[in-house]
Protein backbone atom coordinates (compact mmCIF):
# COMPACT_ATOMS: atom_id res chain seq x y z
CA UNK A 1 0.00 0.00 0.00
CA UNK A 2 1.26 3.44 -0.81
CA UNK A 3 2.81 5.71 1.82
CA UNK A 4 0.83 8.71 3.04
CA UNK A 5 2.80 11.92 3.43
CA UNK A 6 2.60 13.43 6.90
CA UNK A 7 2.89 17.05 5.90
CA UNK A 8 2.02 19.38 3.09
CA UNK A 9 2.17 23.12 3.49
CA UNK A 10 3.88 23.06 6.84
CA UNK A 11 6.72 20.73 5.79
CA UNK A 12 10.27 21.82 5.21
CA UNK A 13 11.02 22.29 1.52
CA UNK A 14 14.73 23.03 1.26
CA UNK A 15 14.80 23.40 -2.50
CA UNK A 16 12.40 26.34 -2.48
CA UNK A 17 13.79 29.78 -1.84
CA UNK A 18 12.25 32.19 0.64
CA UNK A 19 11.06 34.40 -2.19
CA UNK A 20 8.68 31.77 -3.53
CA UNK A 21 6.52 31.46 -0.42
CA UNK A 22 4.66 33.98 1.76
CA UNK A 23 6.13 34.86 5.11
CA UNK A 24 3.26 33.28 7.06
CA UNK A 25 3.98 29.94 5.41
CA UNK A 26 7.74 30.19 5.92
CA UNK A 27 7.22 30.72 9.65
CA UNK A 28 5.72 27.22 9.80
CA UNK A 29 8.38 25.55 7.66
CA UNK A 30 10.71 24.38 10.43
CA UNK A 31 7.92 23.01 12.59
CA UNK A 32 9.19 21.04 15.60
CA UNK A 33 5.86 19.28 16.07
CA UNK A 34 5.74 18.30 12.42
CA UNK A 35 9.24 16.86 12.73
CA UNK A 36 8.10 14.99 15.82
CA UNK A 37 5.15 13.66 13.81
CA UNK A 38 7.45 12.26 11.15
CA UNK A 39 9.53 10.47 13.77
CA UNK A 40 6.43 9.13 15.52
CA UNK A 41 4.89 7.96 12.25
CA UNK A 42 8.05 6.07 11.32
CA UNK A 43 7.77 3.92 14.46
CA UNK A 44 4.04 3.15 14.60
CA UNK A 45 3.16 -0.57 14.40
CA UNK A 46 0.46 -0.07 11.70
CA UNK A 47 -1.55 -2.74 13.48
CA UNK A 48 -1.05 -4.82 16.61
CA UNK A 49 -3.10 -3.46 19.52
CA UNK A 50 -4.20 -0.77 17.10
CA UNK A 51 -6.85 -3.15 15.74
CA UNK A 52 -8.26 -3.48 19.27
CA UNK A 53 -8.40 0.32 19.39
CA UNK A 54 -10.22 0.30 16.02
CA UNK A 55 -12.84 -2.17 17.29
CA UNK A 56 -13.28 -0.30 20.57
CA UNK A 57 -13.56 3.05 18.79
CA UNK A 58 -16.17 1.64 16.38
CA UNK A 59 -18.22 0.39 19.35
CA UNK A 60 -18.05 3.79 21.05
CA UNK A 61 -19.17 5.62 17.90
CA UNK A 62 -21.91 3.00 17.40
CA UNK A 63 -23.71 4.68 20.30
CA UNK A 64 -22.33 8.22 20.57
CA UNK A 65 -22.87 9.08 16.88
CA UNK A 66 -25.44 6.41 16.02
CA UNK A 67 -27.92 7.90 18.48
CA UNK A 68 -27.57 11.25 16.71
CA UNK A 69 -28.33 9.87 13.27
CA UNK A 70 -31.34 7.91 14.54
CA UNK A 71 -32.88 11.03 16.10
CA UNK A 72 -34.96 11.52 12.95
CA UNK A 73 -36.93 8.34 13.75
CA UNK A 74 -37.66 9.49 17.31
CA UNK A 75 -38.41 13.01 16.04
CA UNK A 76 -41.04 11.69 13.61
CA UNK A 77 -42.71 9.78 16.46
CA UNK A 78 -42.82 12.88 18.68
CA UNK A 79 -44.18 15.04 15.83
CA UNK A 80 -46.91 12.46 15.25
CA UNK A 81 -47.76 12.49 18.98
CA UNK A 82 -48.11 16.28 18.81
CA UNK A 83 -45.27 17.21 21.17
CA UNK A 84 -43.89 19.90 18.82
CA UNK A 85 -43.05 20.68 15.20
CA UNK A 86 -40.07 19.40 13.20
CA UNK A 87 -38.14 22.68 13.38
CA UNK A 88 -38.10 22.68 17.19
CA UNK A 89 -37.46 18.97 17.61
CA UNK A 90 -34.72 18.91 14.98
CA UNK A 91 -33.05 21.57 17.13
CA UNK A 92 -32.78 18.98 19.94
CA UNK A 93 -30.85 16.61 17.69
CA UNK A 94 -28.76 19.46 16.33
CA UNK A 95 -27.87 20.61 19.84
CA UNK A 96 -26.71 17.07 20.65
CA UNK A 97 -24.47 17.08 17.59
CA UNK A 98 -23.23 20.64 18.07
CA UNK A 99 -22.02 20.07 21.62
CA UNK A 100 -19.51 17.57 20.24
CA UNK A 101 -17.89 20.67 18.74
CA UNK A 102 -18.61 23.08 21.58
CA UNK A 103 -16.69 20.96 24.09
CA UNK A 104 -14.01 19.67 21.70
CA UNK A 105 -11.17 21.88 22.96
CA UNK A 106 -12.13 21.61 26.65
CA UNK A 107 -12.54 17.83 26.47
CA UNK A 108 -9.23 17.47 24.65
CA UNK A 109 -7.58 19.23 27.56
CA UNK A 110 -9.46 16.95 29.96
CA UNK A 111 -8.29 13.88 28.06
CA UNK A 112 -4.67 15.02 28.26
CA UNK A 113 -5.03 15.15 32.06
CA UNK A 114 -7.17 12.04 32.64
CA UNK A 115 -5.92 9.81 29.83
CA UNK A 116 -7.87 8.27 26.97
CA UNK A 117 -9.28 5.32 28.92
CA UNK A 118 -10.80 7.30 31.80
CA UNK A 119 -12.15 9.94 29.43
CA UNK A 120 -13.80 7.30 27.27
CA UNK A 121 -15.33 5.50 30.24
CA UNK A 122 -16.69 8.78 31.60
CA UNK A 123 -18.18 9.60 28.21
CA UNK A 124 -19.92 6.24 27.78
CA UNK A 125 -21.23 6.28 31.37
CA UNK A 126 -22.73 9.75 30.88
CA UNK A 127 -24.14 8.81 27.47
CA UNK A 128 -26.00 5.75 28.74
CA UNK A 129 -27.13 7.49 31.91
CA UNK A 130 -28.40 10.52 29.97
CA UNK A 131 -30.36 8.28 27.57
CA UNK A 132 -32.11 6.71 30.56
CA UNK A 133 -32.84 10.15 32.05
CA UNK A 134 -34.26 11.33 28.72
CA UNK A 135 -36.88 8.58 28.94
CA UNK A 136 -38.50 10.58 31.75
CA UNK A 137 -38.62 13.73 29.59
CA UNK A 138 -40.38 12.49 26.44
CA UNK A 139 -43.43 14.66 27.19
CA UNK A 140 -41.34 17.81 27.66
CA UNK A 141 -39.50 19.69 24.93
CA UNK A 142 -37.42 21.48 27.55
CA UNK A 143 -36.55 18.20 29.21
CA UNK A 144 -35.40 16.73 25.90
CA UNK A 145 -33.21 19.78 25.29
CA UNK A 146 -31.47 19.16 28.62
CA UNK A 147 -31.16 15.38 28.58
CA UNK A 148 -30.73 14.61 24.87
CA UNK A 149 -29.36 17.93 23.64
CA UNK A 150 -27.01 18.98 26.44
CA UNK A 151 -26.17 15.90 28.50
CA UNK A 152 -25.89 13.37 25.68
CA UNK A 153 -24.10 15.95 23.54
CA UNK A 154 -21.44 16.52 26.20
CA UNK A 155 -21.02 12.77 26.66
CA UNK A 156 -20.65 12.22 22.92
CA UNK A 157 -17.97 14.91 22.80
CA UNK A 158 -15.91 13.04 25.40
CA UNK A 159 -16.13 9.88 23.30
CA UNK A 160 -15.37 11.72 20.07
CA UNK A 161 -12.09 13.31 21.21
CA UNK A 162 -10.80 9.91 22.31
CA UNK A 163 -11.79 8.09 19.14
CA UNK A 164 -10.43 10.73 16.75
CA UNK A 165 -7.08 11.10 18.54
CA UNK A 166 -5.79 7.67 19.61
CA UNK A 167 -5.79 5.72 16.29
CA UNK A 168 -3.16 8.04 14.78
CA UNK A 169 -0.71 6.68 17.39
CA UNK A 170 -1.07 3.14 16.01
CA UNK A 171 -1.37 3.67 12.23
CA UNK A 172 0.47 5.53 9.48
CA UNK A 173 0.24 3.80 6.09
CA UNK A 174 -3.13 2.30 7.09
CA UNK A 175 -4.42 5.39 8.84
CA UNK A 176 -7.19 5.98 6.32
CA UNK A 177 -8.70 2.52 6.53
CA UNK A 178 -8.33 2.50 10.33
CA UNK A 179 -10.36 5.71 10.58
CA UNK A 180 -12.80 4.38 7.99
CA UNK A 181 -13.49 1.22 10.01
CA UNK A 182 -13.85 3.18 13.24
CA UNK A 183 -16.30 5.66 11.78
CA UNK A 184 -18.20 2.86 10.03
CA UNK A 185 -19.25 1.85 13.53
CA UNK A 186 -21.39 4.96 13.77
CA UNK A 187 -23.10 4.12 10.49
CA UNK A 188 -23.85 0.54 11.47
CA UNK A 189 -24.95 1.75 14.89
CA UNK A 190 -27.31 4.33 13.44
CA UNK A 191 -28.87 1.70 11.17
CA UNK A 192 -29.37 -0.79 14.01
CA UNK A 193 -30.66 1.89 16.39
CA UNK A 194 -33.09 3.24 13.76
CA UNK A 195 -34.67 -0.16 13.21
CA UNK A 196 -34.69 -0.90 16.94
CA UNK A 197 -36.12 2.48 17.86
CA UNK A 198 -38.97 2.17 15.36
CA UNK A 199 -39.82 -1.32 16.63
CA UNK A 200 -39.55 -0.29 20.28
CA UNK A 201 -41.76 2.79 19.91
CA UNK A 202 -44.43 0.70 18.21
CA UNK A 203 -44.36 -2.14 20.76
CA UNK A 204 -43.64 -0.13 23.91
CA UNK A 205 -43.56 3.68 23.99
CA UNK A 206 -40.96 6.44 23.51
CA UNK A 207 -39.98 6.43 27.19
CA UNK A 208 -39.19 2.72 27.43
CA UNK A 209 -37.48 2.86 24.05
CA UNK A 210 -34.84 5.21 25.38
CA UNK A 211 -34.48 3.26 28.62
CA UNK A 212 -33.64 0.14 26.63
CA UNK A 213 -31.15 2.06 24.48
CA UNK A 214 -29.54 3.61 27.55
CA UNK A 215 -29.02 0.25 29.22
CA UNK A 216 -27.61 -1.24 26.01
CA UNK A 217 -25.20 1.70 25.75
CA UNK A 218 -23.86 1.07 29.24
CA UNK A 219 -23.55 -2.71 28.82
CA UNK A 220 -21.61 -2.58 25.55
CA UNK A 221 -20.04 0.88 25.58
CA UNK A 222 -18.24 0.80 28.91
CA UNK A 223 -16.12 -2.30 28.10
CA UNK A 224 -15.21 -0.78 24.73
CA UNK A 225 -14.09 2.46 26.37
CA UNK A 226 -11.93 0.50 28.81
CA UNK A 227 -9.97 -0.95 25.88
CA UNK A 228 -8.97 2.51 24.60
CA UNK A 229 -5.45 3.44 25.64
CA UNK A 230 -2.79 5.73 24.27
CA UNK A 231 0.41 4.21 22.90
CA UNK A 232 2.44 7.32 23.74
CA UNK A 233 1.84 10.23 26.09
CA UNK A 234 -0.87 12.66 25.03
CA UNK A 235 1.19 15.61 26.30
CA UNK A 236 1.82 17.91 23.35
CA UNK A 237 4.82 20.12 22.69
CA UNK A 238 2.28 22.78 21.72
CA UNK A 239 1.45 25.23 24.52
CA UNK A 240 -2.19 25.35 25.60
CA UNK A 241 -5.03 23.70 23.76
CA UNK A 242 -5.25 25.92 20.67
CA UNK A 243 -2.36 26.46 18.26
CA UNK A 244 -3.28 29.85 16.85
CA UNK A 245 -0.39 30.03 14.41
CA UNK A 246 -2.03 27.37 12.25
CA UNK A 247 -4.43 30.09 11.13
CA UNK A 248 -1.44 31.68 9.36
CA UNK A 249 -1.55 28.74 6.96
CA UNK A 250 -3.92 29.20 4.02
CA UNK A 251 -4.18 25.44 3.64
CA UNK A 252 -5.35 25.09 7.25
CA UNK A 253 -7.88 27.90 6.81
CA UNK A 254 -9.32 26.30 3.69
CA UNK A 255 -9.68 22.93 5.42
CA UNK A 256 -11.07 24.57 8.56
CA UNK A 257 -13.73 26.61 6.75
CA UNK A 258 -14.59 23.73 4.44
CA UNK A 259 -15.59 21.92 7.62
CA UNK A 260 -17.44 24.97 8.95
CA UNK A 261 -19.58 25.13 5.80
CA UNK A 262 -19.69 21.41 5.04
CA UNK A 263 -21.34 20.39 8.32
CA UNK A 264 -24.52 22.40 7.66
CA UNK A 265 -25.98 19.88 5.17
CA UNK A 266 -24.84 16.65 6.84
CA UNK A 267 -27.79 16.00 9.17
CA UNK A 268 -30.52 17.38 6.91
CA UNK A 269 -31.23 14.10 5.12
CA UNK A 270 -31.25 11.71 8.10
CA UNK A 271 -33.31 14.12 10.23
CA UNK A 272 -35.95 14.73 7.54
CA UNK A 273 -36.16 11.44 5.65
CA UNK A 274 -38.92 10.04 7.93
CA UNK A 275 -41.05 13.16 7.43
CA UNK A 276 -40.32 13.27 3.69
CA UNK A 277 -41.26 9.61 3.27
CA UNK A 278 -44.58 10.28 5.02
CA UNK A 279 -45.22 13.09 2.54
CA UNK A 280 -44.82 10.45 -0.17
CA UNK A 281 -47.48 8.36 1.53
CA UNK A 282 -45.03 5.77 2.88
CA UNK A 283 -45.31 4.13 6.29
CA UNK A 284 -43.30 5.04 9.37
CA UNK A 285 -41.51 1.69 9.08
CA UNK A 286 -40.42 2.62 5.57
CA UNK A 287 -39.14 5.96 6.88
CA UNK A 288 -37.15 4.20 9.58
CA UNK A 289 -35.87 1.79 6.95
CA UNK A 290 -34.67 4.68 4.81
CA UNK A 291 -32.79 6.17 7.78
CA UNK A 292 -31.29 2.76 8.45
CA UNK A 293 -30.36 2.44 4.78
CA UNK A 294 -28.78 5.89 4.92
CA UNK A 295 -26.75 4.80 7.94
CA UNK A 296 -25.65 1.52 6.32
CA UNK A 297 -24.58 3.41 3.21
CA UNK A 298 -22.78 5.86 5.46
CA UNK A 299 -20.93 2.97 7.10
CA UNK A 300 -19.96 1.51 3.73
CA UNK A 301 -18.90 4.94 2.52
CA UNK A 302 -16.63 5.40 5.53
CA UNK A 303 -14.83 2.15 4.79
CA UNK A 304 -14.50 2.85 1.06
CA UNK A 305 -13.24 6.40 1.65
CA UNK A 306 -10.79 5.01 4.19
CA UNK A 307 -9.22 2.85 1.48
CA UNK A 308 -9.45 5.74 -0.98
CA UNK A 309 -7.64 8.09 1.43
CA UNK A 310 -4.68 5.69 1.63
CA UNK A 311 -4.69 5.10 -2.14
CA UNK A 312 -5.59 8.46 -3.70
CA UNK A 313 -5.00 10.94 -0.87
CA UNK A 314 -7.22 12.16 1.95
CA UNK A 315 -7.85 15.67 0.57
CA UNK A 316 -8.90 14.27 -2.81
CA UNK A 317 -11.25 11.84 -1.12
CA UNK A 318 -12.75 14.54 1.12
CA UNK A 319 -13.36 16.80 -1.88
CA UNK A 320 -15.13 14.03 -3.79
CA UNK A 321 -17.29 13.17 -0.76
CA UNK A 322 -18.50 16.77 -0.45
CA UNK A 323 -19.13 16.95 -4.19
CA UNK A 324 -21.27 13.79 -4.16
CA UNK A 325 -23.24 15.16 -1.21
CA UNK A 326 -23.92 18.34 -3.18
CA UNK A 327 -24.92 16.63 -6.43
CA UNK A 328 -27.23 14.16 -4.69
CA UNK A 329 -29.05 16.96 -2.86
CA UNK A 330 -29.26 19.34 -5.81
CA UNK A 331 -30.05 16.90 -8.61
CA UNK A 332 -31.37 13.64 -7.15
CA UNK A 333 -33.36 14.37 -4.00
CA UNK A 334 -35.68 16.99 -5.60
CA UNK A 335 -36.65 14.38 -8.23
CA UNK A 336 -37.16 11.56 -5.72
CA UNK A 337 -40.95 11.46 -5.77
CA UNK A 338 -41.23 7.68 -5.46
CA UNK A 339 -39.51 5.08 -3.30
CA UNK A 340 -37.10 3.92 -6.02
CA UNK A 341 -35.30 7.22 -6.72
CA UNK A 342 -35.44 8.08 -3.02
CA UNK A 343 -33.61 4.85 -2.22
CA UNK A 344 -30.90 5.72 -4.74
CA UNK A 345 -30.55 9.14 -3.14
CA UNK A 346 -30.28 7.56 0.31
CA UNK A 347 -27.47 5.26 -0.83
CA UNK A 348 -25.41 7.98 -2.55
CA UNK A 349 -25.95 10.71 0.02
CA UNK A 350 -25.36 8.34 2.90
CA UNK A 351 -22.07 7.10 1.47
CA UNK A 352 -20.76 10.61 0.75
CA UNK A 353 -21.94 11.85 4.14
CA UNK A 354 -19.97 9.11 5.87
CA UNK A 355 -16.92 9.94 3.80
CA UNK A 356 -16.75 13.43 5.28
CA UNK A 357 -16.49 12.17 8.85
CA UNK A 358 -14.07 9.30 8.25
CA UNK A 359 -11.75 11.30 5.99
CA UNK A 360 -11.40 14.50 8.03
CA UNK A 361 -9.28 12.95 10.84
CA UNK A 362 -6.95 11.47 8.21
CA UNK A 363 -6.64 14.86 6.50
CA UNK A 364 -5.82 16.57 9.79
CA UNK A 365 -3.21 14.04 10.93
CA UNK A 366 -1.56 13.64 7.50
CA UNK A 367 -1.44 17.32 6.55
CA UNK A 368 -0.76 18.99 9.89
CA UNK A 369 1.05 16.26 11.85
CA UNK A 370 -0.03 13.32 13.98
CA UNK A 371 1.84 14.65 17.05
CA UNK A 372 -0.53 17.62 17.25
CA UNK A 373 -3.57 15.54 16.27
CA UNK A 374 -5.53 16.11 19.50
CA UNK A 375 -5.11 19.88 19.39
CA UNK A 376 -5.62 20.35 15.65
CA UNK A 377 -8.63 18.04 15.41
CA UNK A 378 -10.30 19.77 18.36
CA UNK A 379 -9.77 23.11 16.61
CA UNK A 380 -11.28 21.80 13.37
CA UNK A 381 -14.22 20.16 15.14
CA UNK A 382 -14.92 23.36 17.10
CA UNK A 383 -15.56 25.02 13.76
CA UNK A 384 -18.43 22.61 13.17
CA UNK A 385 -20.58 24.18 15.92
CA UNK A 386 -22.66 26.33 13.58
CA UNK A 387 -23.39 23.55 11.11
CA UNK A 388 -24.21 21.02 13.80
CA UNK A 389 -26.44 23.43 15.70
CA UNK A 390 -28.22 25.27 12.88
CA UNK A 391 -27.87 23.05 9.80
CA UNK A 392 -31.01 20.97 10.31
CA UNK A 393 -33.10 23.68 12.06
CA UNK A 394 -32.53 26.00 9.10
CA UNK A 395 -33.87 23.24 6.85
CA UNK A 396 -36.82 22.85 9.25
CA UNK A 397 -37.57 26.57 9.19
CA UNK A 398 -37.42 26.57 5.37
CA UNK A 399 -39.81 23.63 5.32
CA UNK A 400 -42.29 25.43 7.58
CA UNK A 401 -41.88 28.71 5.68
CA UNK A 402 -42.97 26.99 2.46
CA UNK A 403 -46.01 25.28 3.95
CA UNK A 404 -44.76 22.63 6.35
CA UNK A 405 -44.59 18.85 6.19
CA UNK A 406 -48.23 18.61 5.07
CA UNK A 407 -47.82 20.98 2.11
CA UNK A 408 -46.46 18.39 -0.31
CA UNK A 409 -43.07 17.70 -1.81
CA UNK A 410 -42.51 21.21 -3.13
CA UNK A 411 -42.20 22.51 0.43
CA UNK A 412 -39.03 20.44 0.94
CA UNK A 413 -37.13 21.71 -2.10
CA UNK A 414 -35.78 25.01 -0.69
CA UNK A 415 -34.21 23.00 2.15
CA UNK A 416 -32.66 20.62 -0.39
CA UNK A 417 -31.18 23.47 -2.43
CA UNK A 418 -29.84 25.20 0.68
CA UNK A 419 -28.07 22.03 1.86
CA UNK A 420 -26.73 21.08 -1.56
CA UNK A 421 -25.33 24.54 -2.26
CA UNK A 422 -23.31 24.57 0.96
CA UNK A 423 -21.94 21.08 0.27
CA UNK A 424 -20.82 22.32 -3.16
CA UNK A 425 -19.04 25.29 -1.59
CA UNK A 426 -17.29 22.97 0.87
CA UNK A 427 -16.05 20.75 -1.96
CA UNK A 428 -14.64 23.78 -3.75
CA UNK A 429 -12.72 24.87 -0.64
CA UNK A 430 -11.19 21.42 -0.14
CA UNK A 431 -10.11 21.39 -3.78
CA UNK A 432 -8.56 24.83 -3.30
CA UNK A 433 -6.66 23.51 -0.26
CA UNK A 434 -5.21 20.71 -2.34
CA UNK A 435 -4.18 23.08 -5.13
CA UNK A 436 -2.66 25.48 -2.58
CA UNK A 437 -0.66 22.71 -0.95
CA UNK A 438 0.66 21.11 -4.15
CA UNK A 439 0.49 23.87 -6.75
CA UNK A 440 -1.26 21.42 -9.07
CA UNK A 441 -4.88 21.00 -10.15
CA UNK A 442 -4.50 17.22 -10.24
CA UNK A 443 -2.34 15.73 -7.52
CA UNK A 444 -2.45 12.83 -5.08
CA UNK A 445 -2.91 14.38 -1.67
Amino acid sequence: MSTTTTSIELAAVPAVSSRSKPVSQLQLTNDAILQESRVADSTVPDGGYGWVVVAAGAAMLWWSVGLTYSWGVFQATLVERGLSGPAVLSFVGSLYASLVSVFAVANTRLMRRMGARKTGVLGMALLGGSAILSSFAVESVGGLFVTVGVMMGFAASLCFVVVTTIPAQYFHHRRGIANGLIFAGSGFGAAAISFSLDALTQRLDPAWSYRVLGLATLVTGLPAAWLMKERTSLTQTTPGTVEWRLFKSLTFNLVFFAGVIGTFPLFVAPFFLPLYSKSLGLSSSTGAGLVAGFSLSSAAGRIVTGFASDRFGALNTLSMSCLLTALSMLALWPESTTLGPLTVFVVINGASNGGFFSTMPTVVSNVFGSARMAVTMSMVVTGWIGGYLMGSPIAGYLLEAYGGAGAGLQAYRPAMWYAGSLALASSAMVTAARVRATGKVFARL
